[in-house]
């Protein structure tokens, strides 16, 4: 028997509300992330791990996906990426004891943070139909499960292959490999729930899906504009690019509803000023927007730059298309209502127009503050507007940067993990892999939930990831899976999505990224791409958690050779015994990856066109400027706008603990962050328990329980509170523009006092 957690879940009766901190990192930092390792490894085991952190030869953080440094330090990992490992590399064990003692119904009674702290899977389980209990099953009699269940559909587009972003290069490309062979373009990944409006936007604008600057890059910047982001919590590790940007003499904008403590001060744990509390001011300009008015304001800005004449125009002719239609758009009549869409003073907007005209090298960063919105893919192309206009791209320090969330989440997408692939990848991939492919777009996650309620899909299959807690509308999401004949999941430990089934389940558990991973005697790496394009490899150095894990490739490959027997020419035995084949049969399908195998060593950035060419490949050849039309989310008198968030104990849906140290949240998640007129508006004070209902445009109402109101310093009319507590009131309808992302930061809300 594995050790076991306390039985006993928290909740949220017990929450205590402080003051938010005005600096971040520093010894509490330090002392949070030894605090958990401990907790979870014991002292021992936590020092023999993270020293191995994002080390060259040691393992990839399976947090954030921020680009290592060249030259690393003896810790080089944050305080979350710390909680990241403590979690995966944890001595407890969810085994098949504690299967037998408890119920999927009883565990889905308590919380996601109790959930996950239950500990690591060690063999497969199978709940049977009609059963109450997860049961032991051995790997050959789950992947005839599987084979059975797939071979009795009617279409291969009946199932669906969702993918987590911490999935490895070689893992996803034989997973797209072998969904693609079975026959269909069903492959939902976490990309459609957070970066799709970034991808929709820059392969439209400037040719290719992904951020157009390096490491480097950052840290030679004039201007770094940082936008619906909070990096302190999310990517720590960026704050010391962000310090060393600053000493050079950057200036910063921060641009977020709320005020992050991450971009006031960091407190750097690497030196003796920052563990002495005396760290470096960041943000010279922090504008307060209201939620959804970025792209009003960077409109505002790209028309001061037209009325300046402040823009490159030899850049302009040589390299952009659509000027003029833009022109005559943000100079024709009189500008919108700046003030009333962004809640900033126009003062605002010029102290923030001046300090990008005075900048000879800018960089926009941003993350979810953006990409969650119904006009999101239109906000994005009009930040791409600031930096063409200004020639920002293609030269150093300056650029676009799109911060990803999850560790490998873009090499996911690079790999080939996507509902509507290319027809030139497809072409490579045929040529490569040598079998036909599927040619018609399959699903991504909020229209595999709605196939999946249908029922056209029968079949979910999830390689990693928290697909319930994830997702939009969680009722709605929850009855999905359950209307399934079986759903599967790749996983490390338990969460939220195990306990929400199809007519029989499957829980399959992998080796996480802390661990040694041997095929036939030989020791296996596998590779990351991170936000700024760079490969590199990764090596478990811990022993596995249970004799019984396999790897994600081993699962992937040997479930293909299951299924599909000798239908295609892929060697799935040869490559779940050596990881360079599979390497190989990327360097063959996928451009950049030349000598693939034998550069992977020292790592390598992929080709960029637009960083290093200042070539755009776009139908037209140039990078084109947009006409962008701001349209206000309508919010009707008495409701609010919500922005789901995280909190600092928190990575994506994984839940560490119980603290928002930055926000002064102690104890508990279910709070709701106010300005303080908003609260007396609603006839409440501070500290009352109240509920959250939302409304979609077609007057259906969701609702979530129980949320202490906190006063916090955010715009007037919004709203904020945690995911995937909230994630409840997102309509599943409810999507951005072109890139079907759900519109998580834009929720319409009112409060009712809880009963």
């Amino acid at each position: 028997m594995g050790m076991r957690q306390p039985p006993e879940d928290p909740g949220d009766e017990k929450i205590e509300i402080g003051e938010p901190s005005k600096h971040a990192a520093g010894v509490p930092a330090v002392l949070s992330a030894l605090r958990h390792g401990v907790r979870e490894m014991g002292p021992v085991r936590t020092a023999r791990t993270l020293v191995h952190i994002n080390q060259e030869r040691g393992f990839d953080c399976m947090g954030c996906a921020w680009p290592d440094p060249g030259k690393r330090h003896h810790a080089e990992f944050c305080e979350n990426g710390a909680k990241a490992v403590a979690e995966e590399a944890t001595r407890f064990r969810a085994d098949r004891d504690f299967f037998a003692q408890w119920s999927v119904e009883d565990i889905a009674r308590n919380s996601d943070f109790w959930i996950g702290k239950r500990g690591r899977l060690t063999e497969p389980m199978y709940l049977a139909p009609g059963a109450t209990h997860y049961a032991p099953i051995s790997w050959d009699d789950a992947y005839g499960l599987i084979a059975d269940e797939l071979a009795a559909l009617d279409s291969p587009d009946e199932a669906t292959f969702y993918t987590s972003g911490r999935t490895s290069n070689e893992a996803a490309f034989a997973y797209q490999a072998f969904v693609r062979a079975f026959g269909t373009n069903n492959l939902p990944d976490c990309s459609n729930m957070c970066h799709e409006s970034s991808g929709s936007a820059l392969n439209r604008t400037v040719g290719i899906g992904k951020g157009s600057v390096t490491l480097e890059d950052i840290e030679q910047a004039d201007l770094l504009v940082i936008v619906g982001q909070n990096p302190g919590t999310n990517h720590p590790r960026m704050l010391s690019s962000l310090e060393t940007a600053k000493q050079a003499g950057a200036k910063i904008v921060s641009i977020n509803p709320l005020r992050e403590a991450g971009l006031s001060r960091f407190d750097n744990p690497q030196t003796v000023k920052g563990m002495l509390g005396r760290g470096t001011k960041l943000a010279d300009l922090h504008l307060p927007i209201r939620i959804n008015g970025d792209m009003a304001l960077f409109g505002a800005v790209n028309r001061r730059l037209l009325e300046r004449d402040a823009i490159d125009h030899a850049f302009i002719a040589n390299h952009c298309g659509g000027f003029n239609e833009l022109r005559a758009h943000l100079l024709r009549g009189d500008e919108p209502d700046v003030t009333a869409a962004t809640g900033l003073s126009i003062e605002d907007v010029e102290a923030f127009t001046q300090l990008v005209v005075d900048s000879k090298r800018t960089i926009v960063c941003w993350a979810m503050g953006l990409t969650q919105h119904r006009n999101s893919v239109a906000t994005i192309q009009e930040i791409v507007n600031t930096i063409l206009l200004r020639g920002m791209i293609g030269k150093p320090g300056a650029g676009l940067c799109p911060v990803r969330g999850h560790s490998n989440v873009q090499g996911d997408r690079t790999m080939g993990i996507w509902e509507k692939p290319t027809e030139a990848f497809l072409d490579r991939m045929e040529t490569a892999l040598g079998f036909p492919q599927p040619r018609e777009h399959g699903h991504d996650v909020v229209e595999s939930i709605q196939a999946m309620l249908t029922g056209e899909i029968k079949v979910f299959i999830a390689m990693g990831g928290n697909f319930l807690s994830a997702a939009p509308d969680t009722n709605a999401t929850a009855e999905a899976l359950q209307r399934c004949r079986l759903t599967v999941h790749v996983a490390t430990k338990p969460n939220r999505s195990h306990v929400t089934t199809g007519h029989h389940a499957l829980l399959l558990p992998t080796l996480g990224r802390t661990e040694k991973d041997f095929r036939n005697g030989n020791e296996q790496r596998v590779s990351v791409e991170d936000s700024m394009s760079a490969v590199h490899a990764s090596r478990g150095r811990l022993a596995p958690a249970s004799k019984h894990l396999r790897s994600e490739v081993a699962i992937v490959c040997d479930l293909a050779e299951r299924v599909l027997g000798d239908r295609v020419p892929v060697p799935w035995r040869d490559w779940s015994n050596d990881y360079g084949l599979i390497r190989n049969a990327i360097e063959a399908a996928i451009p950049g990856f030349d000598d693939f195998d034998a550069r992977l060593s020292d790592g390598f950035v992929l080709p960029s066109p637009p960083r290093d060419e200042v070539r755009f490949t776009t139908p037209s050849g140039r990078a084109e400027l947009t006409v962008n039309h701001f349209v206000p989310v309508a919010v009707p008198e008495g409701r609010l706008l919500l922005q789901t968030l995280r909190s600092h104990d928190q990575y994506n849906t994984t839940i560490y603990g119980l603290n928002d140290r930055y926000r002064g949240i102690k104890s508990g998640r279910r709070v709701v962050l106010l300005h303080p007129d908003d609260i007396r508006a609603f006839g409440v004070v501070e500290g009352a328990i109240v509920d959250l209902i939302s409304e979609d445009s077609r007057g259906v109402e969701r609702r979530s329980d129980r949320y202490r109101v906190v006063e916090y310093d955010t715009p007037r009319g919004c709203a904020a509170a945690y995911y995937p507590e909230t994630n409840a009131l997102v309509p599943l309808d409810s999507v951005a523009e072109e890139s079907g992302t759900p519109t998580s930061k834009s929720v319409v809300i009112r409060i009712e006092p809880s009963a």
